[in-house]
């Protein structure tokens, strides 16, 4: 019995022996052959650029880091600016034009940034800067500004002029413990 067990105490130390020199083997390869470790390595870029570019061409939305139509900060000349004051002092302004509705300009701690339209079944405004990971929803009652990318909000509560005025005159009636009457 004893022999049987040396055996297989020898067949396990040789296993283990073989799969530490393994990798030193294939170093050694490496040293003698450079070009194959070249072409090796060079092989995977081919690919990853070819896979990069069909997906590119099988999503057309998709953006890269260097599409310039969103790196670049957009010309507000001509546009109609719109000022939302947010909660937390934080302020937004956002630049629309008339013959684009695809698209804004949004000015966001010092930095203008264009956002492209994305559609919704809401109704809702929703525009994205996939490159920054921004996002702006706009709704008849406020606007929001959201960080895709960390997945929080940057701004709540965001009102222009003409949304505030509703609120403004909620707050300036005088509190009776009853609402205004509808005229329904």
């Amino acid at each position: 019995m004893s022999l049987s067990k040396l055996a297989i105490a020898c067949s396990v130390a040789l296993g283990a022996m073989t799969l530490t020199l393994a990798p030193a083997s294939f170093a050694a390869t490496a040293e003698v052959n450079p070009k194959a470790v070249k072409a090796a390595k060079a092989k995977p870029k081919a690919k990853t650029t070819k896979a990069k570019a069909a997906a590119k061409e099988a999503h057309p939305l998709a953006m890269s880091v260097a599409d310039k139509e969103e790196s670049d900060e957009p010309d507000t000349a001509g546009s109609a600016s719109t000022d939302f004051n947010c909660e937390l002092g934080n302020k937004i302004t956002i630049y629309t034009n008339a013959t684009d509705d695809k698209h804004i300009a949004l000015r966001w701690k010092k930095r203008l940034h264009r956002l492209s339209r994305v559609g919704t079944t809401t109704g809702a405004n929703r525009f994205e800067n996939r490159l920054y990971g921004l996002v702006w929803i706009g709704i008849p009652a406020k606007g929001m500004l959201l960080d895709s990318k960390q997945g929080r909000q940057l701004a709540n509560e965001c009102k222009d002029a003409e949304q505030a005025k509703p609120a403004a005159a909620v707050e300036a009636a005088p509190s009776l413990g009853v609402l205004p009457a509808t005229g329904g």
